[in-house]
């Protein structure tokens, strides 16, 4: 079964989880906020998904801009950005959906069909 990580009150997460309703597509639904992914977990997915890390950080977000990661990822290891994202469910990018073979952060509606349907 798929995982659906998201934060409740994000809009984009609002429409991938209506999208994912609306395709009959059964997911686990966890929130972001109070169950943040663990540096474990993260590192599974970054290594498996074959995704840049870059791409699991939410650079839009209020935290990821007062911490000024713009500046200090480039410097950073994996391992150190990875428990940097384990700290706190507002860094990552969401919604993420895991899949078997699969891990897609954010929602785009073309590349989500391609994976899931």
């Amino acid at each position: 079964m798929l995982k659906f990580i998201c934060y409740p009150r994000c809009t984009t997460c609002q429409k991938a989880q209506k999208w994912l309703d609306e395709k009959g597509i059964e997911y686990e639904l966890r929130n972001i906020k109070e169950e943040n992914p663990t540096f474990d977990e993260l590192k599974k997915w970054y290594t498996e998904g074959g995704l840049p890390l870059k791409k699991f950080f939410n650079t839009s977000g209020l935290l990821y801009k007062s911490m000024e990661l713009k500046d200090k990822l480039p410097s950073m290891s994996d391992e150190e950005q990875l428990k940097l994202l384990a700290t706190d469910g507002m860094l990552v990018k969401r919604p993420l959906l895991i899949g078997e073979d699969f891990v897609l952060t954010g929602f785009r509606e073309k590349e989500w069909e391609e994976k899931v349907l």
